[in-house]
């Protein structure tokens, strides 16, 4: 029997490698990679590639839905936020169970995103998350380890919302441990950006144009500083969000000599904004913690970036629109903060790392480019049969020409919201062709949606999946049909 699809004579872009190879797929996975050399398979539909680089689906490890903080939620749900994530070349999101207040438990939250996220158009797992420890964490971590979501976050501020304690956070880790967990951290110091901001506050400047005054750099690099020292207490696996200074990213680095099992992930925005647009026109598109940093600061980030330093790009999704934005922009305190993003991940992260990499062969910049937006993310997450090209594995592929040039429009974007921080950025590496779960969703005649036909996925154990190396494949007795 003929398969369904084949993808043909394509620049395969795995992270270990390059090859000019026919992609064959049949079902929901990659059954064969065969050398361009050879004659094109036989199958009920082939996709010319044309030359263009084949990469795996990307997987984007932080991404908010339908999110309730305080007074806000965002605009989005599962529908939406997964239609978006196919046309920007990302067929696996992770969202997190963050409870909406003391009224939900953490095993609550989760149990309620898992719900919602059976309208999925793709593949969702979970974080758990928890902020105030009481005497049933430990279980229902146990329980939620038993559903597959294997990390939970803590965020080290947002006094009054959702700021874990240190207690907390080390009592967690111990729990992260006992479960083969990851511990996924916010790391901001929240006694320092509150200090910052009282004192901004009585001095008349806190709106929006100076949020980036009252989250300084030392904020974010003392919290990651002390968050280490608690990983190596414990001998926790740490993730740390968002990062958005070298000097973050080098204490990772750092700690990561010494042995300890601790991950860095940036998002696009902290590679190709600084804090010039809080003195732009619209400095509300740009609220978000942390701010853009100095233009210093962002090309130093772009080097860590580029040379290997940062081990995950992820988008940090946050679906606010802009009247969510504005009713209190004269109050960086009172307003949302989190940027849309999950469609832009892949050409904003993809011209960053290309600008930063002049003069390194482009099969070498497409390697990296894989690890940091699919195979890094699916590793370090536990997350089987993702993020590689190859016999066995999920049929998530995306073509993309890497010299092809589009420019941001945000009311042409599908992320349920009205603007984009990349409005009017000229990007390279905007998908054209991509596949998930086996079925073409995106090609030249638009998108094709495939209904809720995204699965929940259950991760593996982190030194579970940490001891089998790269992601693992689906077995072969599976794969028909699976």
């Amino acid at each position: 029997m003929k398969p369904d699809l084949v993808i043909a004579d394509g620049l395969v872009v795995n992270a270990s490698g390059t090859r000019n190879a026919h992609v064959v797929v049949d079902g929901r996975r990659v059954t064969a990679v065969v050398d361009a050399s050879e004659p094109v398979p036989a199958a009920e539909r082939v996709v010319d590639a044309a030359g263009r680089a084949v990469l795996p689906g990307g997987v984007d490890g932080h991404c908010h839905v339908a999110q309730v903080t305080g007074r806000y939620r965002t605009l989005d749900d599962f529908a939406s936020t997964s239609t978006a994530a196919l046309w920007g070349g990302t067929t696996t999101i992770l969202d997190f169970g963050i409870p909406r207040d003391s009224s939900e438990s953490p095993l609550e939250a989760a149990r309620n995103k898992i719900e919602l996220a059976r309208e999925s158009r793709c593949d969702v797992a979970l974080h758990g998350a928890v902020v105030d420890w009481d005497d049933t964490v430990p279980a229902q971590l146990e329980e939620l380890a038993a559903l597959g979501v294997r990390s939970v976050k803590m965020y080290l501020t947002n006094r009054g919302t959702t700021i874990a304690s240190n207690d907390t956070v080390l009592k967690v880790m111990r729990e992260m441990v006992r479960l083969d967990g990851l511990t996924y951290i916010h790391a901001e110091h929240d006694a320092l950006i509150v200090d910052c901001t009282d004192r901004r506050a009585a001095a008349g400047e806190i709106g929006i144009e100076h949020l980036h005054q009252t989250r300084p750099e030392i904020a974010e690099e003392a919290s990651v500083r002390e968050t280490l020292a608690m990983a190596e207490y414990t001998g926790a696996p740490v993730y740390f969000v968002h990062q958005s200074t070298p000097r973050a990213v080098d204490l990772v680095a750092e700690a990561r000599a010494r042995g300890l099992a601790i991950h860095s992930e940036t998002c696009p925005h902290y590679l190709v904004l600084d804090d010039g647009v809080y003195s732009s026109k619209f400095p509300e598109w740009f609220a978000c913690c942390p701010p853009m940093r100095c233009a210093a600061t962002v090309a130093a980030l772009r080097e860590r970036y580029a040379a290997g330093s940062v081990h995950t790009v992820s988008s940090d999704h946050s679906c606010y629109d802009l009247t969510q934005k504005r009713v209190r922009a004269d109050d960086i305190r009172q307003m949302p903060h989190g940027l849309p993003g999950v469609e832009t991940r892949m050409p904003v992260a993809f011209t960053a790392l290309a600008e930063a990499s002049a003069g390194v062969p482009e099969p070498r910049v497409l390697e990296r480019f894989a690890e940091l937006f699919s195979t890094g993310p699916a590793r370090i997450n536990a997350l089987p049969g993702k993020g590689i090209i190859a016999p066995g594995y999920d049929a998530d592929l995306v073509l993309f020409d890497p010299a092809e040039t589009r420019t941001v429009d945000g009311a042409a974007l599908h992320m349920g919201t009205d603007f984009s921080p990349f409005e009017g950025k000229r990007l390279r590496g905007w998908p054209q062709v991509v596949v998930s779960g086996g079925k073409v969703v995106l090609d030249e005649d638009g998108f094709h949606d495939p209904g809720p036909a995204g699965r929940f996925l259950a991760r593996l154990g982190y030194r579970e999946a940490a001891a089998l190396g790269d992601p693992q494949p689906v077995p072969l007795a599976a794969m028909k049909g699976a």
